[in-house]
């Protein structure tokens, strides 16, 4: 049995203060974190902390994964289809994949709308959270500055007013972001069968998302603006 197996505990949960648009009213109470961070829990992570979830226990017979698809829930949307999930995964060394036996594209739920998060890797599963329909999310309180520049790197544009942020993507970004970078990061998570401590794991895990999700990619290269150009014909 692998160590990563030894570790199923484990799982890193990818978090983004975000707020639903069309219930910032109801939620104006709620206790809202500063930016997106990285949780630590356990396999029997039944807890309170933790929004609910279609939990699936690893059966260690390797064989292709299965992506699983769930409704996305009201004013949301899924950013990236199982087509695309497994296209960007086709290009990663097989190797890499060996272990991955769910991918699920999953709900959100009131619960999960207080515990908002792109993506989170649990045992042999990868999950993928849904966006606001409206492309828009909401901070009320500065995002980090880690994040304002990763969102950046992907397309997001980010808009302040006063203490109120907002991060805006189009279609475009935010799949390049789901697919080339949370994705990418979660299966780093997967993979790394090395690092214990949170610091480590989360360490790691940012580096494979920039080395075999971003770079890979394109870089900055295939996301910069494309100018216009214009041709000038002169007259003989």
């Amino acid at each position: 049995m692998s160590r990563r197996r030894s570790q199923l505990a484990k799982t890193q949960v990818r978090l983004v203060k975000r707020h639903n648009t069309a219930c910032a009213s109801r939620d104006a109470k709620r206790i809202q974190q500063k930016s997106r961070r990285t949780h630590v829990g356990h396999s029997t992570l039944r807890e309170p902390f933790s929004p609910p979830e279609d939990w699936h226990e690893p059966h260690g017979e390797g064989g292709d994964y299965k992506v699983v698809v769930q409704e996305p829930g009201y004013g949301y949307q899924h950013v990236v289809t199982p087509s695309e999930v497994r296209a960007r995964l086709s290009e990663l060394p097989a190797s890499f994949l060996s272990d991955l036996e769910v991918v699920q594209l999953s709900r959100i739920t009131r619960k999960k709308q207080s515990f908002p998060c792109y993506g989170m890797q649990w045992g042999s599963t990868l999950y993928l959270y849904p966006l606001e329909e409206s492309l828009v999310e909401c901070f009320t309180k500065p995002p980090q500055p880690t994040f304002i520049n990763e969102a950046r790197m992907y397309g997001g544009r980010w808009h302040q007013d006063g203490e109120s942020w907002t991060l805006e993507w189009t279609a475009e970004a935010i799949r390049d972001f789901y697919l080339n970078n949370i994705l990418i990061h979660e299966l780093g998570h997967l993979l790394d069968d090395r690092n214990t401590s949170y610091v480590d794991r989360e360490r790691y895990a940012e580096w494979f998302a920039v080395q075999y999700g971003y770079r890979a990619s394109g870089g900055i290269d295939s996301r910069r603006p494309q100018r216009r150009v214009t041709r000038r014909h002169h007259k003989c």
